[in-house]
């Protein structure tokens, strides 16, 4: 199983919409970086952490493909600067985020100019995306802590806000 993160916070002069943005993210992965096989529900989230920024849009994916977990996450950020993502300082608001959450049950650190670290090292820590997870695979175990996705969500601190918009993505 593989899993991408999807979110943003800011609209698009060409894509639309927050949502729309990611819809239309999902639609170009699926044709131009590996198949898109289901997507959770999309979340309403406030920024991590807290500021000023627009309220974030997020969702899950599972993705399937041979692509290596490096040359994948490369392929993301391709699609990031296709959609617009201008990457500045850290957490700053963007249109697309993409972040490769899981790559088959592989733990993976890779540092220097290509940084990877798998599972997402702070994935744990988000409502964002520990929420969308659970709604596709709602018996996860963290390969790392070996804590199931209930107890990680249940640790979640009161300030993630987080709540579903739809069961539809193209909502």
């Amino acid at each position: 199983m593989i899993f991408i993160g999807l979110g943003g916070n800011l609209p698009s002069q060409n894509f639309g919409s927050t949502p729309e943005v990611l819809a239309k993210a999902l639609q170009v992965i699926d044709a131009k970086v590996c198949a898109v096989v289901r997507c959770s529900p999309f979340y309403r989230s406030a920024p991590v952490p807290v500021s000023n920024q627009p309220d974030y849009v997020n969702a899950v994916i599972e993705v399937s493909t041979d692509i290596p977990a490096s040359d994948l996450l490369h392929r993301l950020h391709t699609v990031e600067a296709e959609f617009e993502r201008v990457r500045t300082v850290k957490n700053a608001a963007r249109t697309l985020d993409l972040d490769l959450l899981i790559y088959q049950g592989y733990i993976i650190e890779k540092k220097g100019k290509n940084n990877l670290t798998v599972p997402h090292p702070r994935m744990h820590e988000r409502a964002f995306v520990l929420l969308p997870l659970r709604d596709l695979v709602p018996d996860w175990v963290h390969p790392v802590s070996g804590r199931t996705i209930g107890a990680l969500i249940r640790d979640l601190g009161a300030d993630q806000h987080c709540e579903r918009l739809s069961t539809d993505p193209a909502q």
